[in-house]
């Protein structure tokens, strides 16, 4: 398994990156693959092709730290991409502990925090993008995570498979395919993780789109960035994000949206804040994870 992802990946970034992009020759109107050859990329990287060969056909699983990096270098990937290669390619480095081994839970310190967070929407990812708690301003403006069953607590399947994401945000293409870049992302730093696996499925098979971003192997990593949302309450909206890691738990991501100071978008989040304590306010802090794992 891990021998064949490897060389998935491999192909597809061979696939799309143009001689051009690393310092070789444009590509010729003759030219019959889209991107590098093989024996290119065996060059750039220093390693014969006969090798390079057997990587992306699965029959060498474990390259050496060296190989994966001066690979990752020849192709310029990008960190995130680096890191997936490392991911799949790892050899003698202990096995992580398994997804669902451990009940991932939010320390009551950070559910405290994001409850003092009023003016600004909070939620924290876990491991295979499962939503693990939200404030109740993030509920209102994205989506109700406790009042769904356990298994539909996800980011990245309810963005695919939810109409209403899809009505929330007119790029919703654009965000939907870095989401899953991103558990894209986490399949390769767990990939014997069974509920991955089983949530990947599913998706495949229920989603075109979703088969086709997949197919492409783009990971993302998330670190800040700017969205925009058509909230049916308060209409337009242009977030900002910033996602930390949390020192304490790795496998643990707190989103937080923010407002320009001063702008519409700023205003109509007041809006929604208002209209949030008129209502009432969904119950629970946290989701637990073990929830979503039984349910699966």
């Amino acid at each position: 398994m891990a021998g064949r992802e490897l060389g998935e990946y491999l192909k597809a970034l061979r696939a799309r990156t143009r001689p051009e992009d690393v310092g070789l020759p444009p590509a010729g109107v003759n030219r019959r693959v889209p991107g590098l050859r093989r024996e290119e990329l065996a060059q750039l990287a220093g390693v014969s092709v006969d090798y390079y060969t057997r990587l992306e056909q699965g029959r060498h699983q474990h390259p050496s730290h060296s190989v994966v990096e001066a690979v990752a270098t020849a192709l310029r990937l990008d960190d995130a991409e680096r890191a997936h290669l490392i991911n799949l390619a790892r050899d003698g480095v202990p096995e992580r502990p398994r997804p669902g081994s451990r009940a991932q839970r939010v320390r009551p310190e950070l559910l405290d925090l994001m409850d003092g967070l009023t003016g600004h929407p909070a939620f924290v990812v876990g491991r295979r993008t499962d939503v693990l708690a939200a404030n109740p301003l993030a509920r209102a403006l994205i989506a109700d995570w406790h009042a769904m069953p356990a298994r539909e607590r996800n980011y990245v399947r309810w963005l695919v498979l939810a109409p209403e994401a899809r009505a929330l945000y007119p790029d919703w293409a654009t965000v939907a395919a870095e989401a899953v870049g991103t558990l894209r992302l986490d399949a390769g730093r767990y990939p014997d993780d069974p509920a991955t696996r089983e949530l990947v499925g599913e998706l495949a098979m229920t989603s075109e789109d979703f088969h086709r971003w997949w197919a492409d192997h783009r990971v993302v990593e998330r670190s800040h960035g700017t969205k925009r949302m058509r909230h049916p309450v308060v209409g337009e909206l242009e977030i900002h994000y910033e996602a930390m890691n949390l020192p304490g738990d790795p496998d643990q991501t707190l989103f937080v949206y923010t407002t320009r100071r001063g702008s519409p978008s700023e205003d109509a989040m007041r809006l929604l804040s208002s209209w949030l304590a008129t209502t009432d306010e969904p119950a629970g802090r946290e989701i637990h994870s073990e929830d979503v794992d039984a349910d699966r």
